[in-house]
């Protein structure tokens, strides 16, 4: 099967699970409509698909979600198999994902070094500044 499809089958797929989480049709208490469906990842047989799911909450409580997405795998099967129209439906894995928390860390920590290098320039430029004060005032006296 083609690349192309196997990537729009997996853009399905995502939309109609974050869909059926936002709805609320998955009843299972552990799933939050917190959580959101970053990438679906379909083999080329159509045999599996490995759903990547994270979510600003803790990881423990991303976790907990996961897991409740997982048993209720089969009835979001069934569900978005009878709106595609495709031979076979894959098995969905449901897997934590966090590269999007660690992304949000890595920006907030090169924020935090180009705050802290803004902050060393300008006391670097102060103390130039008050060393040439001095330098001007010292050939002043004599």
């Amino acid at each position: 099967m083609g690349s192309f499809r196997l990537v729009r089958l997996g853009e399905q797929i995502r939309e109609e699970i974050s869909k059926m989480i936002l709805s609320g049709q998955i009843k299972d208490p552990r799933v939050s409509t917190f959580l959101s469906i970053n990438r679906v990842d379909v083999s080329g047989d159509l045999g599996y698909a490995k759903v990547y799911v994270s979510s600003f909450m803790s990881g423990k409580e991303t976790e907990k979600g996961v897991r409740g997405l997982q048993s209720a795998a089969g009835f979001i099967q069934s569900t978005i198999g009878k709106k595609l129209t495709i031979r076979q439906f894959p098995k969905l894995t449901f897997i934590a994902d966090s590269s999007i928390k660690e992304g949000f860390e890595m920006v907030r920590k090169l924020n935090q070094l180009e705050a802290e290098e803004a902050a060393l320039e300008a006391a670097r430029s102060e103390s130039e500044a008050q060393a040439l004060d001095r330098d001007s005032s010292e050939s002043g006296e004599k």
